[in-house]
């Protein structure tokens, strides 16, 4: 007890002295390992989406403890809430340059609810606007009688899934596949890709209703339109990606996925709302000497 009552007596004879204790570690800067960071690495951490990369792992192993084949493990990829969807449709229609969508958005809590049920809208817009457009193009016409195609929502789901799912799966194997030849290749996890590309396909919803115009200028400055802001969203994404790797290659994968983005706008306009215009059967119409008359229409 001699070393309290030596400390008592010092602080009763100066009362405005601080006390250390030696069991306290010292606090360390929280930018001090940011410090020793390679001055470039940084850049690429933030635009990678590699920063606290192990605290990501981590909680990803933790969520998804659960064996493969029960519900619990499925159940991990659609906790999300409405603010982080609304959140996300919300970067996929402004995107933010120089932003890394991954980073901003989807790192943290991956989902499959927000992709899943944009694909799903979108396949439902297309195939009724679809039917619109066509209703509205005849509209008038006195051959022409409406019946409504119900095989272009199996059609569309067919499409929007395939797309969806079979393109972020071939970009992922693609990214691994270079991650294995070249050391500063960063691959997402085929989780990550397919809500990215889920996500992108939402501005094509809106685009589809305004498909219905029956106006082929209006319908294909609406695709280059669509294209620009949810192209940009899937290069700001992936060129990180890649931009490490050799120069053609990377720059051919950038263009295979604008491209096949492009084809699947293209198809869909061409192929719901562009469609030819059918010759309908022209209608007999009897004369009065007995003999029938032919009329041709289109």
């Amino acid at each position: 007890f001699a070393e309290f009552d030596d400390a008592a007596n010092l602080l009763a004879a100066n009362p405005d002295a601080t006390t250390i204790s030696i069991d306290e570690p010292a606090e360390i800067p929280k930018n001090q390992h940011s410090r020793l960071q390679e001055p470039g690495r940084e850049e690429d951490d933030e635009l990678l989406g590699t920063d606290d990369s192990d605290k990501t792992e981590l909680l990803a192993g933790q969520k998804k403890s659960a064996p493969f084949w029960t519900f619990e493990y499925y159940q991990t990829f659609f906790d999300v809430d409405t603010y982080q969807v609304l959140d996300r449709i919300k970067g996929s229609v402004f995107p933010v340059p120089g932003k890394n969508f991954v980073r901003l958005y989807i790192r943290s809590n991956p989902d499959l609810y927000g992709p899943f049920w944009i694909c799903a809208t979108l396949v439902f817009t297309i195939a009724v606007s679809g039917n619109l457009s066509n209703f509205f193009i005849h509209l008038g016409k006195p051959t022409y009688h409406y019946v409504p195609e119900f095989r272009k929502v199996s059609i569309a789901a067919t499409t929007i899934y395939a797309y969806a799912w079979l393109v972020p799966l071939a970009l992922w194997g693609f990214l691994m596949w270079r991650n294995s030849k070249v050391m500063n290749i960063v691959s997402y996890s085929f989780l990550e890709i397919v809500c990215v590309y889920g996500y992108s396909l939402f501005i094509y919803i809106p685009t589809a209703i305004l498909w219905i115009i029956p106006q082929k200028v209006v319908r294909w400055v609406l695709v280059v339109f669509s294209l620009c802001l949810s192209g940009s969203v899937l290069v700001m994404t992936f060129w990180p990606a890649v931009r490490d790797d050799n120069r053609r290659i990377a720059l051919a994968t950038v263009g295979t996925i604008l491209l096949l983005h492009a084809l699947l706008a293209v198809g869909c306009l061409a192929y719901f709302f562009d469609a030819p215009e059918l010759d309908f059967p022209a209608p007999i119409i009897p004369a009065h000497n007995g003999t029938t008359v032919t009329t041709k229409s289109h």
